[in-house]
């Protein structure tokens, strides 16, 4: 009964998690439009270009998520979370909070670890926009400052999505990664294949925006500002 019971648990959840990446795919194809930046991006040189601003903003973001770990053990939980949402003015129900809490806890440690609540608030970012009354500008983190982070790298995410179906598909990113109008910025072969494989956890050759933001952050190098955030 018991193991009937999981099942039907993991089940749910797993219709859940499938609902909301159609729902950010969607949002990635109604996107290409809105982004028109993704245009300008011609190889993995110009994206790495961006870099260096997007630690920038990330640091600024650490502190945010700093002031809402009350309990200082590097987690935010639930109730720290709802919060959060709460001072940003983020009209989500308890349902969706829940929802998305347990979609980017990936390790399944009850609780949002910092690159984890990156993800959350691109997300919340893309999917549930503040009312138009409020400015949400609460704490250190702004409109401006979102933007600033989460808007390049959705132009990336575009940029790597050439057929447009808010999919990453291995083939296109590797001819992406190797374009040969620019030879002296083609990435290697095996550059390209590692780099789209910590993207693809289910090795399906398909990538969902999310995959894709939890392996950019770590490009970016957000485990170096997580050091230099130590170490200030």
């Amino acid at each position: 009964m018991r193991n009937m019971l999981c099942c039907c648990v993991n089940s749910e959840n797993n219709k859940k998690y499938a609902e909301l990446d159609a729902k950010l795919a969607r949002k990635m194809v109604e996107s290409r439009s809105i982004y028109p930046g993704h245009r300008s991006l011609k190889s993995m040189d110009s994206i790495i270009m961006k870099f260096p601003k997007l630690r920038e903003g990330l640091r600024n973001i650490r502190s945010v998520f700093e002031s809402y770990d009350n309990d200082t053990n590097g987690t935010i939980d639930i109730e720290e979370l709802k919060k959060c949402l709460e001072e940003l003015k983020l009209s989500l129900s308890d349902e969706e909070v829940k929802g998305l809490y347990s979609w980017c806890d990936v390790d399944g440690s009850k609780g949002i670890q910092f690159n984890e609540f990156i993800v959350l608030l691109c997300l919340i970012y893309l999917l549930a926009k503040p009312s138009s009354e409020s400015s949400t500008e609460s704490r250190e983190m702004g409109p401006k400052l979102v933007e600033s982070i989460f808007d390049p790298i959705v132009e990336v995410f575009l940029f790597l999505d050439k057929d447009g179906k808010g999919k990453l598909n291995k083939a296109d990113v590797i001819k992406t990664l190797n374009n040969e109008d620019y030879p002296l910025e083609r990435s290697p072969s095996h550059v390209t294949n590692m780099r789209f494989e910590e993207m693809d956890w289910g090795r399906k050759g398909k990538v969902g925006f999310r995959e894709f933001l939890f392996a950019f952050m770590s490009w970016v190098g957000l485990d170096d500002a997580d050091d230099d955030f130590m170490s200030s």
